[in-house]
């Protein structure tokens, strides 16, 4: 996927969970105070979510279609989950941020996931901390910087996934996240919380 396809797909499911948030109407002006986005890239999302039958414009309003109330309804529970698991962290602000990011990267899997984390009580210790050839599974990113925390969870790094210390070198640790072996800074690790896996 292209940077550009990635931007146009990221506005897009902003427009529907708002689309869902808000009952299924907004107006043009309101929708494009509230997306990060130029007006260029507003304009083809919503030609592409029409094209899509997701929504219909009226005059100056975007309503959803039956489709696309179907589609806005799984983005915005998908919100929902990721901000209720932040909010245990973090305060009702910040954690509405961080689903807002996340919800454009993570999977149904890491849905699952989170899901089940949020029924355990402990909590996880910084990725510094895990020794060699020990495995856990990610329960927080700790990054306040939200321009961070995207380019961490667009790499694949997700709460829910498993990761496992593979090396260390100077202040660099390397990582198994699934099929994929990364070298983190330590700064960063040391803000990916990990809960060891008492199995592995």
């Amino acid at each position: 996927m292209t940077p550009e396809s990635n931007i146009l797909r990221i506005v897009e499911e902003d427009i529907l969970r708002m689309l869902g948030e808000g009952r299924g109407k907004i107006s043009g002006d309101f929708m494009k105070s509230d997306i990060k986005a130029s007006d260029l890239f507003i304009s083809r999302a919503v030609k592409e979510l029409e094209r899509e039958a997701l929504i219909i414009t009226r005059k100056n309003f975007i309503l959803l279609t039956k489709k696309g109330e179907v589609k806005a309804s799984d983005i915005v529970k998908k919100h929902l989950i990721l901000e209720d698991y932040f909010k245990k962290t973090r305060g009702e602000r910040e954690a509405h941020e961080i689903a807002h990011t996340l919800e454009h990267y993570v999977s149904k899997e890491v849905i699952d996931s989170i899901k089940k984390l949020s029924t355990l009580k402990k909590e996880g210790v910084p990725l510094t901390r895990i020794r060699l050839s020990e495995e856990g599974i990610i329960t927080d990113l700790m990054f306040s910087d939200m321009g961070l925390l995207e380019r961490v969870v667009s790499v694949g790094i997700f709460i829910g996934e498993k990761i496992k210390v593979a090396n260390r070198i100077s202040s660099i640790i390397i990582v198994n996240i699934g099929n994929k072996k990364m070298a983190l800074d330590r700064e960063i690790a040391k803000e990916i919380k990990v809960l060891k896996d008492e199995r592995a």
